[in-house]
């Protein structure tokens, strides 16, 4: 600690991303990142970017990316708010939305970013216990709130809410900002997009890192009604009025050109997961309905971490969370039909063992 922090830095307890090793022969299933790469036509527009042209700041408003996710949506541009990844669109909704007179409602066991947003910006919350099979009970959300934020599908459970959910969680909250955190929607979930002409306090949050592969570029984004946009706006043009280089907007544009990879890459992550329940259920693991691209998993003889390290001693990584009600949970990402082989494999040995 330095004498020189602020108190505010001093009370912080960061959010810790998933590791990045530099491991030989490494079997990494810890983070969620897709197995696949990001669409050709997403390359060809990165290397056609890379010019001069660097030299000069990008399109402060983003406004070809908007125009294209509206398109792509079905909304109009002036809905659309982007940034670097979900997670700094998510700083914005949380320090100009979520910062309400009434707590923040968010489940017990979710994204951990929620509760390290809620102490930088200083915003009470209260947690949603989930049911005892780790899903959202959206009746138990009917109770005083000045905010509302749900990952759908959850993270890092992967169980996902129906659309007619939550249409129940706006009605029940008419008057409080709802942001509805879909990263994992295209593995098997309902968006909630469609629901924003009908209820203007919902917000929408999506990311182009997992379905689409482009977790190196950072591009997130919120689709809502206009007068929540113009509120992130405010926050964004008075914290970074660049928020995108040209590259990122040119990769992302270029991804949503390209509708046959992203049905394909999906699609076969889908199939990866399938495989991948029924071989972990074959040794006798408890799998969690998933609509993600990752499965939550606990086996009975077991303890999550003694797992994570065995697995760690073959050079497979997953993610272990050593927190209450699912310190013996498993996270394991869908990888390649290759990585997935290498996994059962690996946990083939341990559980006989």
């Amino acid at each position: 600690m330095s004498r020189f922090w602020s108190r505010l830095t001093h009370d912080l307890h960061p959010y810790v991303p998933g590791e990045q090793p530099r491991m030989a022969g490494l079997v990494k299933l810890n983070t969620n990142e897709s197995p696949f790469g990001p669409s050709p036509r997403v390359l060809e527009a990165l290397r056609a970017g890379a010019t001069d042209d660097l030299r000069l700041y990008p399109d402060p408003q983003s406004g070809a990316l908007r125009a294209a996710l509206a398109a792509y949506h079905g909304v109009t541009p002036n809905q659309v708010f982007v940034g670097n990844g979900s997670d700094e669109v998510l700083a914005h909704v949380f320090a100009g939305l979520l910062k309400q007179d009434g707590p923040l409602l968010f489940p017990d066991i979710t994204y951990s970013f929620y509760p390290v947003y809620c102490r930088l910006f200083g915003i009470t919350h209260e947690t949603v216990p989930l049911d005892s099979g780790l899903g959202v009970r959206v009746d138990e959300y009917r109770r005083p709130a000045g905010a509302v934020i749900l990952p759908n599908p959850n993270a890092p459970t992967g169980i996902a809410l129906t659309r007619a959910e939550i249409v129940a969680l706006l009605q029940m909250h008419p008057n409080a900002p709802v942001v509805i955190d879909e990263a994992y929607v295209d593995f098997g979930a309902e968006t909630a997009i469609p629901l924003v002409v009908d209820y203007p306090n919902l917000l929408v949050v999506q990311t182009m890192s997992k379905s689409r592969a482009l977790a190196g570029l950072r591009v997130g984004y919120a689709i809502g009604d206009v007068a929540l946009i113009e509120g992130l706006n405010r926050v964004k043009d008075s914290f970074n009025s660049y928020p995108l280089g040209r590259l990122a907007q040119a990769g992302a544009i270029a991804s949503l050109e390209d509708e046959a990879w992203f049905q394909q890459s999906r699609a076969r992550v889908i199939e990866g997961r399938a495989r991948l329940e029924r071989g972990l259920a074959g040794f006798g693991f408890e799998v969690l309905p998933s609509s993600a691209n990752f499965v939550f998993v606990r086996h009975p003889g077991h303890a999550g971490a003694a797992l994570a390290s065995e697995l760690r001693q073959r050079a497979v990584i997953v993610r272990h969370f050593a927190a209450p009600r699912v310190a013996d949970f498993l996270r394991i990402t869908v990888g390649t039909d290759d990585q997935i082989g290498a996994l059962l494999a690996a946990l083939s040995e341990i559980v006989s063992a």
